[in-house]
């Protein structure tokens, strides 16, 4: 099992470069799990790709129910207190650090495309290449 941010979830749904990435985190450990608040940032990702007409409309629906259904039953409230923590030792945003204290309270790898992650917390952040190799 791992914590999987909000950037690597949609890899496995939107084309962009990290992708095929993606896609070797998933065949290695396929058992992801995420704060909820990967949904507000997917559903910003998605806005993205619907501005700039990359994906239809029904492309991001289809893509969105796909998503909930992989991530259902694998998603997570965090405390806040435990955020704010985690920004008070960094300088990563609260979002960011969200996924951090997920990792930290499973006891488990985070797998993020984010190099500051990976710097401030690179006991508990790794980048998807580190992952499968």
């Amino acid at each position: 099992m791992i914590v999987a941010d909000t950037n690597l979830i949609a890899s496995l749904w939107v084309p962009n470069n990290m992708e095929e990435n993606a896609l070797k985190v998933f065949r290695k450990d396929p058992n992801w799990i995420s704060p909820t608040l990967w949904r507000s940032e997917f559903n910003s990702v998605l806005t993205l790709y619907l501005r700039r007409h990359i994906l239809t409309f029904n492309d991001i629906a289809q893509i969105m129910e796909e998503a909930e259904r992989m991530m259902q039953g694998n998603e997570f409230t965090i405390p806040s207190l435990q955020v704010i923590k985690l920004v008070q030792q960094s300088s990563c945003s609260a979002y960011d650090c969200e996924f951090v204290a997920l990792a930290q309270e499973f006891n488990i790898i985070l797998v993020t495309f984010d190099t500051k992650i990976i710097k401030e917390f690179g006991k508990i952040a790794i980048h998807p290449t580190k992952f499968v190799n």
